[in-house]
């Protein structure tokens, strides 16, 4: 079984992990209501999802 040569230190792991960082969510407008929403998603505030009403919201 493979075993690593030497420990690695602290700056070159943290060095490697420093592209792990998540990614700002995409917002885009509704284009019925124009309110905020993630794309490729239901409208939370009016329900609906690519010009149709799919959930009514209370």
């Amino acid at each position: 079984m493979a075993t690593p040569k030497r420990r690695i230190s602290r700056t070159v792991g943290r060095q490697r992990r420093t592209h792990w960082k998540l990614d700002n969510p995409s917002i885009i407008k509704c284009g019925n209501c124009g309110a905020a929403k993630m794309p490729y998603r239901i409208c939370k505030e009016c329900g609906t999802y690519r010009k149709r009403k799919l959930v009514e919201v209370e």
